[in-house]
């Protein structure tokens, strides 16, 4: 076993559905101070200064905000103690930037470097821990020089193992959920060394539970040199997100992080592209999607979705697979249904039904259920009209209506889009009703309606705002 030497101890932690509080407790101060303490280096202050942002818990505050793309307030507004109480990673997040390295740059001085796990989980049969280890790593030898062994006995640079609570190396796990692992920065002894809490469910494959391969990747980030990321669709972003891992590519982020380290894979063959996370900063994005949902509202682009919610003043961005599991990558078009208090998601031929964090049981089924004619292969946008009771399905510069009570679709239809909508003869990209106006997108703008009538045209960010500042 390898001798001990103190390194960064990072953790990974699961990301739970938090919403806002209303008011801030005696507790919450507690809980805040020891919050900046740990993780933003705020020195002996009491739990009343937190709630009055007394520099220097101001200037804490703010660091944390800034992190996050919180709104920077200085204070611990409700936003700030929701994000505070969801489960993380145990590595300060001093650090405000997209991918980050560790001090000096920590790296390995080989290429070749050798892994042994020492014990397995009892959740998953050996063939399955071992294949999950193994692709974690080939995670970042598909982008770099690195070449990864597995040894059975001896000393490996990085030894792999499960534990419960105190296991040997002075930080101990939390039980279930919380931190579900931690790692070690590249170096002699203990670095490089990957922990795992056997006190959490692991999975192959599952969506239940925590996916080891998941878990394993960004560990291994660690093990390698990297850091968190603020990029909330990075690999080595500070929270759990479910992947597929047998589609998992690599987020931009993280390749560009490890290969500021390694340099490129020398023997790369062409594969897909990196996936970029979208950004509500940038005024030529054209939104896949927008919908409402219990008063949420939803923005949808590539494999993200932002929710909007009168509680929290910043949009919050998150994987749509880590919200809906069985959703597709990536979508078409959505809309709330009020007949199955549902958000309905699109893509091609098809559509699934979400209630809450569940897929309804049938779903997803062809979008012909509807009534569309079979030749409607996909549709670009949908819209719910409260007024009326119909759902609006665009497809082209044409347009269907469906009376949701009846379930069958309008005579008369299709339609063009401009003999409702004035002046509309681009293809509509995104729908959306919000207190009594039609909000249609066409690309980076959209036009708002009232009866029809023109009244505004707009950035497609006009409800999705950028919180860089």
């Amino acid at each position: 076993m390898k001798t001990f030497k103190l390194s960064i101890l990072l953790s990974l932690a699961v990301a739970v559905y938090c919403l806002p509080v209303s008011k801030v407790t005696v507790k919450d101060e507690h809980f805040a101070e020891s919050y900046l303490k740990k993780f933003f280096n705020l020195t002996e202050v009491t739990g009343a200064a937190v709630r009055r942002g007394i520099s220097p818990v101001t200037k804490k505050l703010t660091e944390m905000q800034t992190f996050f793309g919180l709104k920077i307030t200085g204070t611990l507004d409700a936003d700030t103690l929701a994000l505070m109480k969801k489960p993380r990673c145990g590595v300060p997040d001093g650090k405000v930037a997209r991918f980050s390295t560790f001090g000096n740059n920590l790296k390995w001085e080989k290429n070749s470097l050798t892994y042994r796990i020492e014990n397995y989980t009892p959740d998953m049969s050996r063939a399955e821990v071992e294949d999950s280890i193994d692709k974690a790593l080939q995670v970042w030898a598909k982008v770099t020089p690195l070449r990864f062994t597995k040894i059975n006995s001896g000393t490996a640079d990085i030894m792999v193992s499960f534990g419960r609570q105190e296991h040997g190396d002075f930080y101990p796990f939390d039980g279930p959920d919380g931190t579900l692992a931690h790692a070690f920065a590249p170096g002699p002894g203990i670095g490089g060394d990957a922990h795992f809490d056997d006190d959490e469910t692991f999975t192959f494959r599952s969506t239940t539970s925590y996916v080891l391969f998941m878990v394993a990747a960004h560990e291994f980030g660690h093990s390698l040199g990297l850091s968190h990321s603020d990029d909330p669709g990075a690999l080595m972003y500070p929270v759990y997100s479910y992947r597929n891992p047998d589609t998992f590519i690599l987020p931009r982020d993280d390749v560009n992080g490890i290969q500021s380290l390694y340099g490129p894979n020398p023997d790369k063959v062409p594969g897909p592209t990196a996936p970029t996370t979208p950004d509500a900063c940038d005024s030529t994005m054209v939104l896949d999607a927008v919908a409402t949902l219990r008063g949420e509202m939803l923005f949808f682009k590539d494999g993200f979705f932002w929710r909007s919610y009168p509680q929290r003043s910043t949009p919050e961005q998150t994987l749509i697979r880590s919200f809906w599991p069985e959703a597709p990558i990536n979508i078409d078009a959505a809309y709330e249904s009020q007949e199955l208090d549902s958000v309905m998601l699109f893509k091609d031929s098809k559509v699934w039904a979400f209630s809450g964090y569940d897929l309804l049981r049938g779903y997803p089924k062809q979008i012909s259920s509807f009534g569309l004619p079979k030749t409607v292969k996909k549709i670009d946008a949908a819209l719910y009209d409260s007024d009326t009771g119909k759902t609006l399905f665009f497809v082209g510069t044409s347009y269907y209506s469906y009376d949701e009570a009846k379930k069958t679709m309008d005579p008369g239809f299709p339609k063009r889009v401009d003999e409702t909508f004035f002046g509309l003869t681009r293809q509509v990209t995104a729908a959306l009703q919000h207190r009594g106006f039609t909000y249609l997108y066409t690309g980076a703008y959209m036009q708002e309606y009232s009866g029809g009538r023109l009244l505004r045209v707009l950035r497609n960010n006009y409800f999705l705002p950028c919180t860089r500042f």
